[in-house]
């Protein structure tokens, strides 16, 4: 299969997502447009999150242990036996870098161990209000090391993340290529947040289900104070990407972080880099994690395998487990 390519998935659109797009648009989307205005929605927003440790639920094959890591935690998900633990994938979650947890992902990690054949390392990084951007990368960067202080080859990581994990994804590829250290052997990017300068997002406004433009461009302000918004390592689509390993970029064709990931993919290419982009018709922001109840998002956990299995990162015999 060839790495560097733009897919639109033509699966029919499953009565599931017509029903779970319509209750966004009617519920989740109007209600953060109101409470996303201020600073202590944030703050509020982060203290249910620390309240709902729970956690989403997950099968009783899935192995959750906790993991230390420098100054933040996480968790190892595997969600198989006969795993290879010499391999691994570093997997940052997503939440505008103000709520959720690794916990909130399982949905994602645990069939993201099962795609790869290998254990998943779910980061706790350190978010806002409390803390930075900076902060969120250096936990990142942490992580890495200790993976390969750990003996893990730089060739035996997955990066992948999603949302404004797929920007701290992004970020990591960068400042790691940057300061001349191994970069892992691929990433994966799941509806990635790339642009966090002041530009405002015209495409999708309306049709997004999920994500309201305004308040996406709103907490983007918040993030990049006293920061220069241009700065790669702040908004990764305006980084070269010269030298990172092949991405899989994965996004809704009706979400407003649509056009980020397609520039992410652009410049990519323009630095040599393979990109396997793929646009889901009609698919909300980051709808893998829906992968309990809808059709489309588990598919795309087989399109996962076959890009690993494209950059050699997946035994032939391991693609049909995907998408269990």
């Amino acid at each position: 299969m060839r790495i560097d390519s733009d897919i639109v998935p033509e699966y029919p659109l499953s009565w599931q997502a017509r029903a779970l797009t319509g209750l966004m648009r009617g519920t989740v989307k109007p209600v953060s447009s109101v409470l996303m205005r201020h600073r202590l929605a944030l703050v509020g927003a982060a203290r249910l999150g620390e309240i709902a440790r729970v956690g989403a639920p997950y099968p009783g094959h899935v192995a959750i242990a906790p993991a230390g890591f420098s100054a933040c935690g996480g968790e190892w998900v595997r969600g198989a036996e006969g795993l290879d633990e010499g391999k691994v994938v570093l997997y940052f979650h997503g939440g505008g870098y103000f709520s959720c947890s690794p916990r909130t992902h399982r949905s994602i990690t645990w069939r993201l161990s099962v795609t790869a054949g290998r254990p998943v390392l779910a980061l706790d990084y350190r978010q806002g209000p409390v803390h930075t951007l900076a902060d969120s990368l250096a936990d990142a960067l942490d992580a890495y090391a200790c993976l390969l202080r750990r003996g893990y080859a730089p060739g035996d990581v997955i990066m992948a993340g999603d949302s404004a994990g797929g920007h701290l994804t992004l970020a990591t590829l960068l400042a790691l290529r940057d300061r001349g250290l191994p970069l892992p052997a691929a990433a994966i990017c799941l509806s990635p947040w790339a642009d966090l300068t002041d530009a405002p997002r015209r495409a999708n406004r309306r049709q997004d289900p999920l994500l309201p433009a305004g308040r996406v461009r709103w907490l983007a302000r918040r993030w990049t104070s006293g920061l220069d918004p241009r700065d790669p390592l702040v908004s990764p689509v305006h980084g070269d990407f010269t030298g990172l390993p092949p991405l899989m970029i994965v996004t809704g064709s009706t979400e407003v972080l649509r056009d980020e990931g397609r520039r992410v993919a652009e410049r990519a290419r323009q630095a040599g880099v393979p990109v396997r982009y793929e646009e889901w018709p009609r698919m909300p922001h980051v709808f893998p994690i829906l992968a309990d109840v809808l059709p489309e998002a588990r598919l795309a956990f087989r399109h996962i395998s076959q890009f690993l299995r494209a950059v050699g990162e997946l035994p032939e015999s391991l693609e049909d487990s995907a998408a269990a």
